[in-house]
């Protein structure tokens, strides 16, 4: 029988996400869409900081008491988080999950906060707090009101995990899209490579580069969404932890990376590092690329990225 497209949209992580695979039929495919659903729920209940069950509930709640122990797959997860951390010197924190709420996105905000507030507001954040126990494979956030929180890693971890699960189960090709992490692998079966679409977040209906997605994950972030005016700038909603400010000057950025853990925080980084920042930064890594769409509609591109416009 011949392969075709199968897709279903579900909502997951709090988030909408879009599950294709390649199949013979109907059949096959719901099975295989199945499997991608419980791995994603399954990662969900281990990272979620809104159910109280959590590993990650109870290493935030035992904050400043003592260290949870977790399992392999949770210490692994924040081992590599906090080596992105490092890599985007502090751009990227999972601790930021301690940061007081003083940024408001939904219209009610017409001032500032205070210096004095928004310093503040990040007094518990600080990757380089996060204390690891290998051996005993234990988690310690030292201050009391410390949290971590995976929503810059979470859902790309997730879409990795349901694709690596699809192809051993067989599936030859297909797309976890996890409300815009995506993560593809195989071909279609006309044997042509999926493409991505990037549109301008300034003007949505518009895109100005259709690329291949060949075996690798794209993620895009962007600011269009939610955003602040005020004194006539513009504020993205995402906060750069390590100032307790959100960004400015960056509308949009895609990453390519071979997986979209990866591209999921580097997109949250560039934004958080600003435009030379962070491109020079991508520019290190073998492997990555990245678009940045800045507050004035310019596009940048990393080194190795061709867009006929």
């Amino acid at each position: 029988m011949a392969q075709q497209i199968y897709k279903r949209a579900v909502l997951l992580m709090g988030s909408d996400f879009e599950i294709t695979v390649v199949a013979e039929n109907k059949e096959h495919a719901d099975r295989y869409i199945d499997v991608a659903i419980q791995e994603i729920q399954r990662i969900e209940q281990k990272i979620s900081s809104w159910d109280q069950n959590s590993l990650t509930s109870s290493v935030n709640k035992h904050a400043g008491i003592l260290p949870v122990e977790v399992d392999k797959e949770l210490f692994d997860l924040i081992t590599r988080s906090i080596a992105i951390s490092r890599l985007t010197d502090g751009a990227f924190d999972i601790s930021y999950a301690s940061m007081d709420k003083i940024w408001k996105f939904d219209g009610t905000v017409n001032a500032l906060p205070s210096s004095a507030e928004i310093k503040a507001s990040i007094a518990n954040v600080g990757f380089q707090n996060i204390k690891l126990n290998k051996e005993k494979r234990t988690v310690f956030l030292p201050k009391k009101g410390m949290k971590i929180g995976f929503g810059a890693i979470g859902k790309g971890y997730a879409a990795d995990k349901a694709k690596e699960l699809l192809i051993v189960n067989g599936v030859k090709a297909g797309i976890i899209n996890a409300s815009g992490d995506m993560s593809a692998w195989g071909v279609q079966p006309d044997k042509t490579h999926w493409k991505v679409a990037i549109t301008n977040p300034l003007n949505k209906k518009n895109a100005f580069a259709i690329l291949p997605l060949v075996d690798r994950a794209v993620v895009t972030s962007g600011n269009y969404e939610k955003y602040l005016i005020l004194e006539g700038k513009r504020y993205a909603h995402i906060i750069d932890p390590r100032t307790g400010y959100p960004t400015e000057n960056i509308a949009g950025v895609t990453v390519f990376a071979p997986k979209a853990e990866l591209a999921d925080a580097l997109a949250t980084s560039v934004f958080v590092m600003g435009v030379t920042t962070g491109m020079d930064r991508i520019n290190q890594l073998d492997n990555i690329e990245c678009i940045i769409i800045d507050n004035e509609g310019n596009i940048h591109t990393s080194k190795n990225i061709k867009i006929d416009q």
